[in-house]
């Protein structure tokens, strides 16, 4: 959620589905047959399906949601999150920590008086995170957090699956190619973890192989996995500074943390009783609902702090809105983006100012705008422009736009973006609801066609400055390629024109690869390094 293919292509090999490089920071997409999805479109449709269950269980519509995150996710992250409950058709009132809502399932935080300190230790399926949060007056801080994005319950199965490999002389390579067998003692290692969680060992058989296990002899297998976690932990402690005495409290989450051997250790590490009585797979989300029963006013006595009403952001290319500051967002608040010129040798940049929740700024409402002068001409691309937004608890909006390379900088302040009515307020809260869909659509052609722009100008760049290394076949499958590219951009098929991008982009790398390091030969002929 909310990553370029930048941030995850050294994982590419963990996913079971092809991602897209198209050497750009805008959010990856996942290629299925010849659709292009971006990760929020695909959380929308999980969303969806559990929009529908839940409306069937109760027998009414569902339209508002609290929805939780990792406390690690970053402001893109946590966007990516939104939008993807709005294109499932649901009003996301909050999106909270993960650490946040597991201590409120257990109480933790609801008496505004008390001060905390606490860990979160989630073991899930597979991933580890650990949290150090701090909370005081009814407010939770993430002081730090650490963990392992491919360490989890998985692993525990494939150090029984190892062992018993070894057991009955199975060659790993010819398990493999049997997948039926391989799937079969998968299952069967994870029924036997979890049947060693109250029993002292394990016995069963698939195919002939005698599969048997001892608590003991799973506890050796996986020591190293468990003293993965609380590495974790002593590096999470070390970077909220705070020394082990100091956590008040332990919750355990995940699925993961049944097993004695964790709560063992982890109880042990920390000198203190785990909050382990609810169910680990439930307590996040059970968290999750106590917020929301916070927000439907069902708690009279816990105080909520001010929060934005609708979101803030700016005006990108082909008039899309780029949220800074989403609706709900704790008052006072500050947060910042950073973006770059579209034109070479740009020397202005005009800053849009926006409220609103929809993709496109003609639908939202304008607050202000002012011009960055000054900005050294140079490529575009090339230029570092941060834009702050700074709300006040007073509700006063400060907007700063700095070019960090030259240090140009200039600012405005906004004083009325709170000049609408409750009713005018929740009417534009409902079109971006029903016009979800549509906006989404819209939103994803123009980044295609804007993405698309871009590497017709790279590439037409490309051709000229590297004539002579390409031969006349290279040079025509390229053109052909770019004019493809080109005819698709006019055109509104978003799948169309992502797909002439990756075609383009599949041929052409090895071309620039090559094209590279000819250009570096010449550039360091005659010289001594």
């Amino acid at each position: 959620m909310g990553k370029s293919y930048d941030d995850v292509e050294n994982f590419e090999q963990y996913f079971g589905y092809k991602i897209i490089d198209e050497d750009t920071e805008s959010l990856v997409k996942v290629r299925v047959d010849d659709k292009f999805y971006t990760p929020i479109e695909l959380s929308a449709e999980i969303l969806k399906a559990l929009k529908h269950r839940i409306e069937k269980d109760l027998g009414e519509k569902i339209n508002k949601t609290v929805i939780t995150v990792p406390a690690y996710f970053n402001d893109s992250q946590r966007q990516a999150t939104r939008d993807a409950g709005k294109l499932a058709g649901l009003d996301v009132l909050r999106i909270v920590n993960e650490p946040t809502a597991a201590s409120l399932a257990y109480g933790i935080g609801l008496d505004p008086e008390e001060t905390r300190t606490i860990a979160v230790y989630d073991l899930g399926g597979g991933t580890f995170d650990i949290s150090i949060l701090q909370i005081q007056n009814g407010i939770f801080e993430v002081l730090s957090t650490n963990g392992d994005t491919f360490l989890g319950g998985d692993d525990f199965d494939r150090a029984i699956i190892d062992f018993w490999a070894k057991e009955n002389n199975l060659d790993p390579t010819l398990l493999n190619q049997n997948k039926k067998l391989a799937q079969s003692i998968r299952l069967e290692a994870e029924h036997a973890k979890k049947s060693l969680t109250d029993s002292d060992e394990f016995s069963s058989s698939i195919d002939n192989l005698e599969l048997k296990i001892t608590k003991t002899q799973f506890e050796e297998l996986t020591q190293s996995l468990v003293q993965r976690t609380l590495d974790c932990c002593k590096n999470a402690l070390k970077d909220a500074e705070v020394s082990v005495d100091k956590i008040d409290h332990i919750v355990m989450v995940g699925g993961s943390t049944r097993i004695p051997q964790v709560q063992n250790s982890v109880a042990d590490f920390f000198g203190k009783t785990l909050f382990n009585e609810l169910n680990p797979d439930e307590v996040v989300a059970l968290g999750a609902a106590i917020q929301a029963d916070i927000l439907a006013g069902n708690q009279k006595d816990i105080l909520l702090l001010d929060v934005t009403p609708l979101s803030l952001g700016i005006e990108t290319v082909g008039g899309l809105m780029d949220t800074i500051i989403p609706r709900n967002s704790k008052v006072p608040n500050k947060a910042g983006r950073q973006y770059t010129t579209s034109v070479d040798g740009q020397k202005n940049l005009k800053v849009a100012v926006y409220q609103g929740e929809r993709d496109l700024v003609n639908d939202n409402r304008k607050l202000g705008e002012f011009i960055l002068k000054g900005i050294p001409p140079m490529p575009a691309g090339l230029p570092k422009i941060e834009i702050q937004f700074i709300l006040n608890a007073d509700g006063i909006l400060k907007v700063k736009a700095k070019e960090l390379r030259s240090n140009v900088e200039t600012e405005i302040e906004i004083k009325s973006q709170y000049g609408l009515s409750e009713e005018e307020m929740a009417k534009m809260l409902i079109d971006s609801i029903q016009n979800a869909e549509a906006d989404m659509k819209v939103r994803g052609l123009l980044e295609a066609r804007n993405e698309a722009n871009n590497i017709l100008l790279s590439s037409d760049k490309f051709l000229q400055q590297n004539e002579e290394i390409l031969s006349a076949e290279e040079k025509e499958k390229t053109q052909s390629l770019i004019e493809i590219l080109r005819k698709s951009v006019n055109e509104e098929d978003k799948d169309a024109i992502n797909k002439a991008m990756d075609d383009l982009n599949t041929y052409t790398s090895p071309l620039a690869h090559r094209a590279m390091d000819v250009n570096i030969q010449k550039a360091m002929q005659g010289k001594k390094v």
